[in-house]
């Protein structure tokens, strides 16, 4: 053991394989260390170059500005307004469910909000900002920026608020823009719409979204350690939205508005001449920017179950049956048939009855109206002489003819959720009830009653068409380039001028049911009365024993001047009565504001128990 240990030979050997080992080792090492840096340097160097630019640097998306919508003398009615709103960046953001807490807590969100805005997260990009609250004010962006190192991924930001001015008034047509919701990122470009918040929800809005939207932007700018901006290094301008202007008259649309009054329902006041809507009314309505920024959920619900629901826009979502406004129509296809000789007096007395059969249709006038001829059915209104001619027309002829004019169809109108409407039919009975086809629901048929359904735009659109005797145009709200519609032809010219003439008598006319609208400027036109429920053989309808909500509809449509017509109107006030006493007088005043002409005190909606 001794002689080992003085064995300096065999000492140096072990320390000599020792230091090899360790030059070895450390060789490996400082050749990894190489390679690392090498292959770091090297193969991953725009990769880290990136990611050290992107710890310097931030891509900032400038949302396109919202093109406007004007009317048609360029009152601005959609305009956009300075605000400040807060957003949300996933990946900037180190924990993104510790920043929305703390941004609920802030800013006073509800959990709904909250809810929908982790939904909106999670289907977006990561890059993309979402928005969390618009139209900060003072204290809530003093909050925000002292809470800043602790929310890396939130940032207030300057943006253009959607507002409407002229609230109520326009909110069926303008429509609204909402926040984009998880639903609304499932269909919209992510490209087009990165850094945008909102987007067209109804109306106006909705339909022309991809031209009142425009292109987004960008800025590349450098951040400090605390992400605030320090400098813009590089900026590509938005290309902002296009600009709209509607055909409709804010003036007009006010007038129609106030003449309806207390009554719920429409007016619809078109350009027979080539389409163009100039006043579309619903009422009651709703205040649109309530919508902007998120509607809550007690408001909203307060909408939705108001009964007289205000979110439905009944000039083109609303039908109703059409009543006496189609007994002109039904004189065209009486004559087109040969059903009918205009000059043939024919007797109507106070009921119709079927051969054969003992129900009595009675006549609006429990006497009856005696001899009659075309011209007297219209202006008087007579509802025999049209149980009788439905009777022989039939439904399915009945059909053929009223889609011609558009009824059971859409109008084409640029406007999102218009109603088709409903025309029976034989078939359409059998198709959807299983169900054959009665004689008593033809008679019914031939005053507009039954199952036939319009809309008010339908018949503002029938109107137009029998003012410029069967010239046709798609209804409009913005200019575009619109295929002109084939002019409805009749087997003689004849019979348009004899309608028209029967129209100018409901109006011209001693005993025609709208007399009492008669304007320096001459008018033509139907009433018209829409029932909400049946009367029973043995009963008498007696409005003053009724609730109000039971109450007949009150329609009218006319247009004017009678020799070169300008302006088509439809009308219905809801419970209204008749048309004579309340929907008419609607008309006139609408009237009488498009032709300057100073309005007749006398004039005004009635409740009248009587006629059309």
């Amino acid at each position: 053991m001794l002689d080992r240990l003085h064995d300096h030979g065999r000492a140096r050997r072990v320390f000599r394989l020792r230091i090899l080992f360790a030059a070895l080792v450390s060789l490996v090492v400082v050749l990894t260390l190489l390679g690392r840096a090498a292959w770091l340097q090297i193969a991953q160097h725009e990769h880290y170059l990136a990611k050290a630019e992107q710890n310097r640097t931030r891509l900032v998306v400038v949302p396109p500005e919202r093109g406007r919508i004007f009317d048609a003398q360029g009152e601005v009615v959609a305009d956009n307004v300075a605000t400040y709103q807060v957003q949300i960046t996933p990946e900037h953001s180190r924990d993104v469910a510790a920043e929305l807490a703390m941004l609920a807590d802030v800013l006073r969100l509800d959990a709904r909000a909250v809810e929908a805005l982790e939904e909106r997260i999670r289907v977006s990009r990561r890059f993309d900002p979402v928005l969390v609250k618009a139209d900060l004010d003072e204290v809530e962006r003093a909050r925000l920026a002292r809470l800043k190192p602790w929310l890396p991924g939130t940032e207030i930001v300057s943006s253009l608020k959607r507002v409407y001015p002229y609230r109520e008034l326009l909110a069926h047509v303008v429509g609204y823009v909402g926040r984009i919701n998880a639903e609304d990122v499932k269909r919209l470009d992510p490209d087009a719409y990165q850094g945008t918040q909102y987007v067209g929800k109804t109306g106006i809005e909705r339909q022309y979204e991809d031209r009142l939207h425009g292109q987004p932007g960008y800025r590349i700018v450098e951040v400090d350690a605390l992400g605030r901006e320090v400098k813009v290094l590089e900026t590509q301008r938005p290309v902002p939205g296009e600009d709209i202007a509607l055909t409709i008259d804010v003036g007009l649309q006010g007038v129609a508005a106030a003449a309806l009054g207390e009554y719920a329902g429409a007016v619809v006041a078109q350009d027979p001449r080539d389409g163009a809507i100039r006043a579309m009314v619903s009422r009651p309505s709703f205040d649109p920017n309530l919508f902007v920024d998120g509607i809550s959920h007690q408001a909203y619900r307060d909408l939705l179950e108001d009964p007289d629901r205000p979110l439905y826009n009944r000039a083109t979502t609303a039908t109703y049956p059409p009543g006496s406004t189609i007994k002109p129509v039904m004189g065209l296809a009486g004559m087109e048939y040969g059903l009918l000789d205009p000059d043939e007096r024919f007797f109507a007395g106070p009921y119709y009855q079927i051969p054969g059969n003992d129900h009595r249709y009675r006549d609006w006038r429990k006497w009856g109206h005696g001899w009659v001829d075309f011209e007297e059915s219209v202006f008087r209104s007579v509802d025999v002489y049209y149980y009788d001619l439905g009777y022989r027309m039939g439904i399915d002829r009945m059909h053929e003819f009223f889609t011609r004019f558009g009824l059971g169809q859409q109008t084409g109108i640029d406007l999102p959720g218009e109603r088709a409407g409903l025309m029976p039919s034989r078939d359409w009975k059998q198709r959807v009830k299983q169900q054959v086809w009665f004689p008593g629901e033809t008679v019914i048929a031939g005053i507009g009653q039954g199952y036939m359904l319009s809309t008010i735009l339908q018949l503002a659109d029938m109107t137009s068409t029998l003012a410029l005797s069967g010239v046709r145009h798609v209804p409009w709200l913005v200019a575009d380039d619109r295929e002109p519609q084939p002019r409805l032809t009749l087997s003689s010219e004849s019979y348009w001028q004899r309608a028209r003439e029967a129209m100018r008598a409901v109006v011209g006319h001693e005993r025609g049911t709208a007399h009492k609208i008669e304007a320096p400027y001459p008018i033509a036109g139907k009433t018209g009365t829409a029932q909400v429920f049946s009367v029973a053989q043995d009963e008498e309808y007696d409005a003053e024993e009724l609730e109000r909500r039971l109450h007949d509809h009150a329609l009218f449509i006319g247009f004017a001047p009678f020799d070169d017509p300008e302006l088509s109107v439809a009308v219905i006030a809801e419970h209204g009565g008749s048309g004579s006493g309340t929907a008419a007088p609607i008309a006139r005043q609408v009237m009488d504001f498009w032709f300057d002409v100073e309005p007749d005190a006398d004039v005004q909606p009635e409740f009248s128990e009587y006629g059309d």
